[in-house]
């Protein structure tokens, strides 16, 4: 056991290297901020592909370590390169006039941002690696074949999702059944292709296909960008070289075609007279005609700066904390626990979301008289909290509790492909990207709640039995 926490603690001191090297730099901004940026890349090669990772097979993806390690830190640390590439004069990547360019405050800011993000990137992993398990244990496995009762839980799950859409009090819960319903949908579609079972990838494709189709018509790029990570990681360990080769063209697709089409649905349907269909059309129209490319271009790097990448958001709130607006101490974890409170039982309660946007208007993030829902991240509630010291510790509380909810899901639901793949990825999805501590919080707590009520509910119907040691 000793060697295991020896082990385990030379990989977080080595994933700790960029963040001094970067602080060494400080005066450098632009060297700093590519030392921290790069950093992030060296902590993903050292916990996933290395010889020292701390994972056991790189085939289970949808674990913590990979999946949302690589998503979040993803977002929180490697997108930041194109707002960066954006205040240096650049754009689509050609220089425009910068010659010579003038180091400011901002570029002093962005730097301490990127390393305040690696620095949370160091915590994340540092939390996930003391949880890791040198070897998975599983209390309880399913009494069945896993496709019928696939089959049977997606049915459920979407019918339950439905009569909760009816019950108030209970509608919470609805989303993480949809959820649910649509991760079983990609395995068992996967799981069809895979074992040649025709009925399953039908069953399977049908409704996944469904989901997404009806993504295109909500103007929210996130729901389309989920599923297509959803069947790209359930898909990686059957077809390795073929996702490989279509992932990198197919994100690209995405990051082109999204910005212009969400944009012109949410115009035309949302506050236009267009149905939701018709403004689909439009954008499709738009996207194949060759006219319109410097509109696409422009809706492109307008996503990647401003809404892809958040850095420039970050860099506000690090602006106006502590130099005009003091850290929030405890303030925020406390509003975290009031709004666990069943609205049912606290009629008074206030709205989670002005209490969350407060913040958000007091860093001048975003005017009051704006529409603009600008929720913070984790990243940005442990700085807001108590400064570079926050992110660290709530960071790696925030990897810490990730892959406890993994090791439990697994434990209660017999392993990988029930309880991480699907429990797991669908009940705790929002830690796949994070959310402000409020409504996170709140998340994960219901989330948990339902995962319990549903583990419970199996072993009352015999569907789970105890495994014995």
């Amino acid at each position: 056991m000793h060697k295991v926490q020896q082990y385990k603690l030379n990989i977080i001191l080595c994933c700790s290297i960029p963040w001094f090297l970067a602080l060494l730099f400080t005066h450098h901004p632009v060297l700093s901020f590519f030392i921290a940026y790069l950093g992030s890349f060296f902590i993903f090669y050292l916990t996933i592909w290395s010889p020292l990772k701390c994972i056991q097979s790189t085939d289970e993806v949808m674990k913590p370590m990979i999946i949302i390690h690589l998503i979040f830190a993803g977002f929180m640390c490697c997108t930041s390169v194109f707002f960066f590439a954006d205040h240096l004069g650049y754009t689509y990547f050609k220089k425009q006039s910068i010659i010579p360019f003038m180091i400011n405050e901002q570029t002093y800011l962005l730097a301490k941002c990127q390393r305040l993000a690696l620095l949370g990137h160091i915590g994340l992993v540092a939390g996930m690696i003391i949880n890791i398990k040198p070897t998975p244990e599983y209390k309880y496995q399913l009494r069945i074949q896993i496709d019928p009762f696939l089959i049977k839980w997606s049915l459920i799950a979407t019918m339950a999702a439905f009569a909760l859409s009816y019950m108030p009090m209970f509608v919470q819960f609805k989303y993480y059944l949809l959820t649910l319903a649509t991760t079983t949908q990609a395995l068992l579609l996967m799981r069809g292709i895979v074992y040649k079972k025709p009925f399953i990838a039908l069953f399977g494709g049908v409704l996944f296909g469904f989901h997404l189709l009806g993504a295109t018509l909500t103007g929210f790029k996130e729901i389309i960008i989920v599923s297509f990570i959803t069947i790209t990681f359930i898909a990686y360990p059957y077809y390795k070289r073929t996702v490989i080769l279509f992932i990198l063209p197919g994100m690209y697709l995405l990051l082109y075609s999204l910005p212009t089409l969400t944009t012109i649905i949410r115009t035309e349907s949302w506050n236009g007279n267009k149905s939701k269909e018709a403004a689909r059309i439009e954008a499709y129209e738009t996207l194949t005609g060759g006219s319109n490319q410097d509109q696409i271009l422009h809706n492109n790097w307008e996503f990647l700066t401003n809404r892809l990448s958040e850095i420039s958001m970050f860099s506000q709130y690090v602006k106006y904390t502590p130099a005009h607006q003091p850290y929030y101490g405890t303030a925020i974890i406390n509003n975290a626990m009031l709004a666990l409170i069943p609205r049912s039982l606290w009629r008074q309660k206030p709205n989670t979301e002005k209490v969350a946007m407060e913040r958000v208007y007091k860093s001048r993030v975003v005017n009051r008289l704006s529409t603009v829902s600008a929720k913070t991240r984790p990243v940005f509630d442990g700085y807001l909290s108590v400064g570079p010291i926050g992110v660290l510790l709530s960071m790696i509380v925030y990897g810490m509790l990730t892959q406890w909810l993994c090791n439990k899901s697994e434990a209660l639901f017999g392993g990988y492909e029930l309880g991480c793949v699907v429990v797991f990825n669908s009940l705790f999805q929002q830690l796949w990207r994070g959310n402000n501590w409020e409504f996170l919080i709140n998340n994960l707590v219901y989330g948990f709640i339902l995962m319990l009520i549903m583990f419970y509910t199996l072993k009352f119907m015999n569907l789970l039995k105890a495994v014995t040691l």
